[in-house]
C-alpha cells in the first residue's frame, strides 16, 4: 500500500508539488492554502472557509470560479473534439471562430490572430515577429528590446528578461543581453518636488530617448509597455504619457508591443488597456480574461504591416518557423467564444467602468482614513492601495515587519482573497460582482485595516 494513501492533501503537496512564486522553506513548514471549490467571486478551502477573491485569482477569473456557460461550452468541444493543432495550415471552427470575436473588438484594423497558451509565450511571440519584421525591412541587426522596471511580462527567458523585477532576474543570470529597461511610470514616488503629471511624462519621453540613443537606435527592435503596469502595483500613467512615447519610437522606427495580459477584455474599462491609456500599437499579446481564465490560451494580434514582413518569408516557399502543440486549442477556442460573448451581453465597457468607479469610490474612502495607506490609485476594475508606515515621508514598513504577509492573512482572516504587489494592496476582482458583493469587500477591508494598524502601530508607526 503507498504512503501517500495515509498522508494529508497538505502532506502530499509538501512531498510532491513545486510552486509557483513561493517561498519554499515557508512552504515546507506551513503547508499550502487548498482550494476545492469555486462559487462565483468565491472560492473555498478544503475547511469549508469561504473567501470573496477580489483579485479574480491571477487577475483572470473575471466571470467567476465556476461558470456555467463557460463550462457548458467546453464541454460540448471536448464531446466533438479534444485536440486538434493548427500547424501546416489546420484549423477547427472553434478557433476560427475566436478569432472572428477578438477581431471584432481590436483597436487594430484588419489585424490578424497567432494562438498561443500562456501570457509568456505570446510576448515572446511578439518578441520573434518584431525581429522578423526587422529582418524583413532589411535591418536583421535591430534585437534589442525595451521593457520597463517593475514591469511584469512572465516567466520564460525571453519573457523574464523584459519583466523588470529584480527576483525574477537573480538566480536566473537574467536579463539576457538586448534586453534593456527605462523607468517605470509610478506618480507617487516618481515625481520630482512641484513636477506636474505633464512634466513628469515628459521628463519620462527624454529618459526613453536619452536610453535609445545610447544604445543605437539602429539597434532596437520594439519596446514592450503594459497599459496599466498591475504587477507594479496599479501603476496608471497620465493622459499623455504614451503620446509622448509614441512620438519617439515613430521617430526611431521602433515598434511598439502592449502587452494586454491583465488590462484586456474590459479590465480597465474600455475593451483593451491601449484604448484607455491612448496607445497605439502594432502588436498586442492577450490571455487571462480572454478565457476568463477557465483555459490556458493566449492570443497575439498583428498589425497588417507585421503580417505582410511574417508573409514574405513564405515567398520561396518556407513556413513559418513558429509555433505550440497547443497553438489555437479547439477547445479553448470554444471557452474563448463563449466568454467573448458573455462579455458583450454584459456590455463590458460600461460595465467595468461602473462598477468599478463604485468599488474604488468605496475602497478610497476608507484608505483616507487610513494611516497605513499613503496612495490610492486605479481605473476600471484594478485598484491599488499602497501600504506605508509613515504617510508624509511615503516610507515602507520595514522588512522585519513582514506588512505584506501579516495583511494578507489578516484579510483572509476576513474572507478577503487580496493580493500584494510589492507594497501595494491590488484588487482585481471578477466583473461579476454586485452591490451586495461590493458591501462585502468595502467592511472586510476596512476590518483587515483596522485590525493591521492594531497589529503594527507599536513596532512600525511613529
Amino acid at each position: 500500500m503507498s504512503l501517500t494513501q495515509f498522508e494529508t492533501v497538505s502532506q502530499r503537496d509538501r512531498r510532491w508539488h513545486l510552486h509557483s512564486q513561493t517561498n519554499l522553506i515557508t512552504h515546507e513548514s506551513d503547508g499550502p492554502l487548498i482550494i476545492a471549490q469555486g462559487d462565483g467571486p468565491y472560492v473555498i478551502d478544503s475547511n469549508g472557509n469561504r473567501y470573496l477573491d477580489a483579485m479574480a485569482g491571477l487577475w483572470c477569473a473575471s466571470l467567476g470560479f465556476c461558470n456555467p456557460r463557460l463550462t457548458h461550452a467546453a464541454s460540448r468541444a471536448y464531446e466533438t473534439m479534444g485536440f486538434y493543432h493548427t500547424f501546416s495550415g489546420r484549423s477547427s471552427p472553434a478557433i476560427v471562430a475566436a478569432a472572428e470575436a477578438i477581431g471584432e473588438l481590436l483597436p487594430i484594423e484588419d489585424a490578424k490572430i497567432y494562438f498561443a497558451t500562456s501570457g509568456s509565450e505570446a510576448n515572446e511571440t511578439m518578441v520573434k515577429f518584431a525581429w522578423l519584421f526587422h529582418a524583413a525591412n532589411g535591418e536583421p541587426q535591430r534585437r534589442k528590446i525595451i521593457s520597463r522596471k517593475r514591469s511584469f511580462h512572465g516567466s520564460t527567458i525571453a519573457a523574464a528578461s523584459m519583466t523588470g523585477l529584480p527576483h525574477m532576474h537573480r538566480e536566473f543570470g537574467l536579463p539576457l543581453a538586448g534586453f534593456i529597461h527605462t523607468e517605470a511610470v509610478d506618480l507617487y514616488h516618481g515625481r520630482l518636488p512641484g513636477e506636474s503629471a505633464d512634466q513628469y511624462s515628459t521628463r519620462l519621453a527624454q529618459a526613453l530617448e536619452n536610453l535609445i540613443l545610447k544604445e543605437g537606435p539602429e539597434t532596437i527592435a520594439a519596446m514592450i509597455a503594459e497599459p496599466v503596469q498591475a504587477g507594479a502595483g496599479i501603476l496608471v500613467p497620465p493622459k499623455d504619457y504614451f503620446g509622448k512615447i509614441a512620438k519617439i519610437l515613430e521617430r526611431y522606427g521602433i515598434l511598439l508591443l502592449d502587452d494586454e495580459i491583465v488590462c484586456g477584455f474590459g479590465r480597465t474599462g474600455s475593451w483593451f488597456g491601449c484604448e484607455t491609456v491612448g496607445m497605439a500599437p502594432d502588436m498586442m499579446s492577450m490571455a487571462k480574461g480572454l478565457s476568463a481564465g477557465h483555459f490556458p490560451i493566449s492570443a497575439v494580434a498583428i498589425s497588417p504591416r507585421i503580417y505582410e514582413a511574417i508573409r514574405s518569408i513564405s515567398a520561396h516557399g518556407s513556413n513559418l518557423g513558429h509555433g505550440f502543440t497547443n497553438s489555437g486549442h479547439p477547445v479553448g477556442g470554444a471557452i474563448v467564444a463563449e466568454t467573448l460573448l458573455v462579455y458583450r451581453e454584459m456590455n463590458l465597457p460600461r460595465h467595468t467602468s461602473e462598477l468599478g468607479a463604485r468599488l474604488f469610490a468605496q475602497l478610497r474612502e476608507i484608505a483616507d482614513k487610513s494611516p497605513v495607506i499613503g496612495d490610492a490609485r486605479g481605473v476600471g476594475m484594478l485598484a491599488g492601495f499602497e501600504l506605508v508606515a509613515d504617510k508624509h515621508a511615503k516610507r515602507a514598513f520595514a522588512p522585519e515587519v513582514w506588512a505584506n504577509a501579516r495583511l494578507e492573512q489578516i484579510a483572509r482572516d476576513n474572507g478577503l482573497m487580496l493580493r500584494m504587489q510589492g507594497d501595494t494592496i491590488t484588487f482585481c476582482p471578477p466583473f461579476i460582482l454586485t452591490n451586495q458583493h461590493l458591501d462585502e469587500i468595502q467592511r472586510a477591508f476596512a476590518a483587515t485595516l483596522h485590525s493591521f494598524e492594531r497589529d503594527v502601530r507599536e513596532v512600525a508607526i511613529p
